[in-house]
């Protein structure tokens, strides 16, 4: 690595590098296009930053572009690069929604490195900004989470505008399924990394513990109180909702706790504020929402607390990645709700986490079991559905009729044949009687002649 990155490791107290740095740099290095599986916390962000600052040229706008899914892990990316960019006399922007759009025009029109989330990026190519006809690489970080937050149509803008010739690393929690088709299409004759140890996206082997307790609505308050007053120093308490978090932070408040909190409507200015007062102090409570699950990196945050369990793998695994960072002792306390202790207890099991789930006096429920109604549809375990097999490849039988077309009706009965008669005319009453009857039927749309 050049001298001048070497010193501002040095500077920061970083001499040994992490596994994922040291399998992803040298690849790096060589302009390799690579696919990272890293979990949140194992180093990632200087495992492509060394790499993109080292093999910037001075002078030359628009040579690398990192794409992040929020504006708080954009900061976080800016903050940690820029000191390495300015080792070497580089510019570094940083580009996200919620600022001053025409300030962040001026500082990327002259930076050799740009940080942006998707949306902010597309507005600055816009503006005119920036430019990404010779760009030389490309990093998307988290790139599973701009799946999840429905990035992907930007994503695709933004790299339709770029070199097919260029660098690109892509960074996940997990390659498979949307990511890997997403990762396929984007690299050429890419070289995998995984981080060791990390067979499974969910699997974690850092120093941290994970502890479930069974614990009601109404004692959540109290269990949460007592989980901060027992750790000291600095927490980090999630909920589901905007409600919840505002509700937990002024009980919180109320018990002399000093708390802040961090929720997607706020503006970005507050939501700096409150993320700077937090790590100001030696000791309080963030209360937080999932959007604080991903980019914000505290140091010395040894307690996360799920106040509302969360409801699927990969949002406990971007939680719990906030404490015991780059190897670091951490502690993840989930508080299990008794109408959620079934559903949750399937997500245990997902990340690894049945034995401590079932310690805790918790309930593993049965993995679902698909069943399939009478007309082939599958659903899970309805009532009155019977298990039957399915033939997938079989037409199904269908009584609707397209929009616009005509039902056909039912086939006219056959007139019957009048038989040939010489008896005489019958009388008046008996013709008036066989005679048929007028229809006094008037269709749909039309008026009835007044008498």
């Amino acid at each position: 690595m050049a001298p001048g990155i070497c010193a501002a490791l040095a500077d920061r107290g970083i001499a040994t590098p992490f596994p994922v740095q040291e399998s992803t740099i040298p690849l790096g290095l060589e302009g390799a296009d690579i696919w990272v599986k890293a979990p949140t916390g194992s180093g990632k962000t200087l495992a492509f930053g060394i790499p993109l600052v080292q093999r910037a040229e001075k002078g030359v706008p628009w040579q690398a572009l990192i794409l992040s899914p929020t504006r708080e892990l954009a900061r976080q990316i800016g903050a940690e690069l820029t000191p390495l960019a300015e080792a070497l006399g580089l510019q570094l922007a940083v580009a996200y929604g919620g600022e001053d759009l025409e300030g962040q025009s001026k500082a990327a029109k002259t930076a050799e490195l740009l940080v942006a989330t998707p949306g902010r990026l597309l507005d600055l190519a816009a503006r005119r900004a920036v430019s990404l006809k010779d760009l030389r690489a490309l990093v998307l970080d988290e790139a599973d989470r701009m799946l999840d937050m429905g990035f992907m149509p930007q994503v695709k803008k933004i790299v339709a505008r770029c070199p097919k010739d260029r660098q690109t690393l892509l960074f996940s929690a997990t390659l498979d399924g949307e990511i890997r088709t997403l990762a396929e299409g984007l690299t050429r004759h890419p070289v995998k990394v995984e981080t060791a140890g990390q067979t499974d996206e969910h699997s974690d082997d850092s120093k941290v513990t994970h502890t479930f307790v069974a614990c009601g609505h109404g004692d959540r308050e109290e269990k949460v109180a007592d989980l901060i007053a027992e750790a000291g120093g600095r927490a980090l308490v999630f909920c589901e909702t905007r409600i919840g978090t505002e509700r937990l932070y002024e009980r919180m408040i109320k018990r002399g706790i000093r708390a802040h909190r961090i929720h997607g409507e706020m503006t970005q200015a507050s939501r700096q504020k409150a993320l700077a007062a937090f790590t100001a102090a030696p000791e309080g409570v963030l209360v937080a929402t999932d959007v604080a699950a991903r980019g914000i990196d505290v140091t010395d945050l040894a307690l996360v607390v799920n106040a509302d369990a969360p409801t699927d793998a990969d949002s406990y695994t971007h939680r719990a990645g906030r404490t015991g960072r780059a190897g670091a002792d951490g502690r993840v306390v989930t508080l299990v709700a008794p109408d959620v202790v079934s559903d949750f207890s399937r997500i245990a099991v997902t990340i690894g986490r049945e034995e401590e789930f079932r310690a805790a006096g918790l309930t593993v429920a049965p993995a679902r079991t698909l069943y399939a109604r009478r007309r082939g549809v599958l659903s899970h375990a309805p009532k009155r559905a019977r298990a039957v097999a399915v033939d997938e490849n079989a037409p199904k039988p269908t009584n609707r009729v397209k929009r616009g077309s005509v039902r056909p009706s039912a086939a006219p009965a056959a007139e019957p044949v009048a038989e040939a008669t010489t008896t005489t005319a019958a009388a008046p009453e008996e013709a008036e009687a066989a005679a048929p009857r007028p229809r006094n039927r008037i269709k749909r749309g039309t008026f009835r002649p007044s008498a």
